[in-house]
């Protein structure tokens, strides 16, 4: 359903089309468990892990890591997990795809994001037969909100294209791709099953460009994809100028807008950009007071935008929904919203 140069939003499949089953959103992503903590400097320094950086480890490592953290918070995330939960928040139907292990943390990850309302079937194994874990990224925050993350990715590394549920994504509205699984070539050929059978329902397409050095790894391919197999793209600034080899941020919107997609900009605390039929468009951010972990913030930004996509807004409030979804997912520790984003939402009469 990729759109062809000039198209601002693309539409989206009705209720009518498929029947009262039908879902607003469906991602696709890493699996993981989200183990928070406070910590200081010197406690990253005692664990070797340089402030602000996220490190791939083992599961060994992992769990000595996890081990040494006292008064640990445990929840379901991952970029794309947490967005679905982000979409069920504001009231729309978001189920989620990815792998898990049956072990403790995967039970963890199953019971969360079904207690967020998002819909979701275990795919895994016993632990006992497989000796990969489910993956956790491990966030410690600091008192200035900075993260360090130390991520063991376990069986999130293991999707394959059988995983792709074809019945789930033949009722959805808008497929949601996280592009971490672009580091992962089994994961690849599931996006690409998954692009495949979103097209052939007449569904739309998102992707996420995820992080500035995922893009530097895969920017042909992410290009290619901008071409024939995606409708809508969020990214930060870093990740855009990155993705269009551009000289500015300014530089990368007029690329954007050359793709003829709907793509959606996130600048931190100067809001983010839209790209329209008329032009792009800035909005400015969410007032916050103060910023406690920005963890999460990209991936709210997009569960409000995609609400309000798949439920007829225009691109500029959709934007608009997503930076209030952001804002308040900052306030606090941890990547998922704690407040009712619908409230919250109705309250700010952007619904």
């Amino acid at each position: 359903m990729a759109q062809p140069p000039g198209h601002g939003a693309p539409s989206v499949r009705s209720t009518a089309e498929v029947g009262d089953d039908l879902l607003d959103v469906v991602g696709i992503g890493s699996a993981l468990v989200d183990v928070l903590v406070e910590a200081t400097d010197e406690t990253l320094a005692s664990l070797g892990l340089p402030k602000g950086s996220m490190s791939l480890v083992d599961l060994d490592r992992a769990e000595s890591i996890h081990a040494a953290l006292a008064g640990s918070v445990e929840v379901s995330g991952g970029s794309a997990a947490n967005t679905m939960a982000g979409v069920a928040s504001l009231g729309g139907r978001a189920g989620f795809v990815g792998k898990v292990t049956d072990d403790r943390l995967g039970q963890v990850f199953t019971r969360e994001i079904r207690a967020a309302g998002v819909t979701f079937e275990p795919i895994g194994g016993d632990p006992a037969s497989e000796p990969i874990g489910t993956g956790r990224c491990l966030v410690l925050v600091t008192g200035d909100a900075e993260r360090t993350m130390a991520t063991y990715l376990g069986a999130a590394t293991t999707v394959v294209p059988a995983d792709v549920p074809l019945d789930l994504i033949d009722h959805t509205k808008v497929v949601y791709l996280e592009g971490y699984l672009w580091d992962l070539p089994p994961a690849i050929e599931a996006m690409r099953r998954a692009i495949a059978a979103g097209h052939d329902a007449n569904a739309s397409v998102a992707l996420s460009l995820s992080d500035p050095f995922c893009v530097s790894r895969h920017q042909h391919e992410f290009l290619d994809l901008l071409r024939e197999d995606i409708d809508v793209l969020f990214g930060n600034e870093e990740e855009l100028v990155a993705l269009f080899s551009a000289t500015s941020f300014d530089s990368a919107i007029e690329a954007a807008e050359e793709t003829g997609i709907l793509v959606a900009a996130t600048r931190g605390a100067r809001g983010s950009v839209v790209t329209t039929p008329h032009g792009p468009v800035a909005i400015d951010a969410a007032l916050v007071e103060t910023v406690l972990d920005t963890t999460g913030a990209g991936d709210l930004y997009a569960a409000g935008f995609l609400y309000g996509l798949t439920h007829g807004a225009d691109p500029q409030r959709c934007a608009e929904l997503g930076g209030l979804c952001a804002a308040e997912v900052i306030r606090h520790f941890g990547a998922r919203p704690k407040a009712d984003l619908r409230a919250l939402a109705d309250e700010a009469k952007l619904l």
